[in-house]
């Protein structure tokens, strides 16, 4: 038991740089004291004393902004930061080393006995305001950034973002040390998905304007009186889309619908 509490209270100094020294970390954590409060309720819930249970739980919510059913599973080196308004839910399971930050909901969508809550494996961060609902597993290492609504599995390694979560695969040749830790779910350089969507399709459109530049001209060229309205210009690429260098099938001479 006092082995747990102290890596309780090193993996706060690990996460949260703002952590000076043991005291406050004891005295001014909410998200330490829901956590230890919840193990009391989780034995209680284990060992049938279910009333008892939630009464510890529904103290913990008043104390601490931090709503945990007892029926929850969490592993170790759990770390709640902040903590005002989490709610876990009773079939939610947490590995080791994960991080919830404020506002995040662990629900479910719908009424149904059985598991409906989501499992988070080892190593989760998950962002201020995100939503996770449902029975479904968010893979060891990955990440959702704030604000997010996420419905469906998140692999390993991934993050997801947006509303509904759009995932973006983790990058391959990331060292270790690299992946360690992400406040809020957020790395320096995460890309926007939708931003990367909407780049793809402005670069393909520059392919087919200069595919029918060159049907125009071929056409004059046979002696046609066809004059195309001008097309109006697009904007520069600035959403991460392919390589602007990358030369386009028009360039190139090939088009696989020959």
């Amino acid at each position: 038991m006092i082995s747990r509490m102290r890596e309780d209270i090193q993996s706060i100094f690990h996460r949260d740089p703002a952590a000076r020294n043991t005291f406050e970390v004891l005295t001014c954590y909410p998200g330490l004291h829901a956590i230890w409060l919840h193990r009391v309720a989780h034995w209680l819930w284990r060992h049938n004393w279910k009333l008892l249970a939630r009464l510890v739980s529904h103290v913990s919510r008043w104390l601490t902004g931090i709503e945990i059913h007892p029926g929850a599973k969490i592993g170790r080196r759990f770390f709640i930061d902040h903590g005002m308004g989490v709610v876990i839910g009773e079939t939610a399971e947490i590995g080791d080393d994960v991080t919830l930050y404020h506002g995040v909901t662990l629900g479910g969508t719908t009424w149904n006995k059985g598991k409906r809550h989501p499992t988070l494996l080892d190593g989760v961060v998950v962002g201020a305001g995100a939503k996770v609902l449902g029975p479904f597993t968010v893979g060891a290492g990955a990440k959702i950034g704030s604000n997010a609504v996420v419905t469906k599995e998140v692999p390993a390694g991934a993050t997801a973002v947006g509303i509904p979560g759009r995932i973006i695969e983790a990058k391959k040749d990331q060292a270790p040390e690299q992946a360690d830790f992400d406040a809020y779910g957020i790395s320096g350089d995460m890309p926007d998905p939708v931003a990367r969507s909407i780049g793809a399709i402005l670069t393909h459109l520059k392919a087919m304007e200069g595919r029918v530049d060159g049907m125009c001209d071929a056409l004059r060229d046979l002696g046609s009186d066809y004059c195309a309205q001008e097309l109006p210009e697009l904007p520069d690429n600035s959403f991460g889309g392919p390589d602007p260098e990358a030369k386009t099938a028009s360039e190139t001479g090939t088009d696989e619908h020959r």
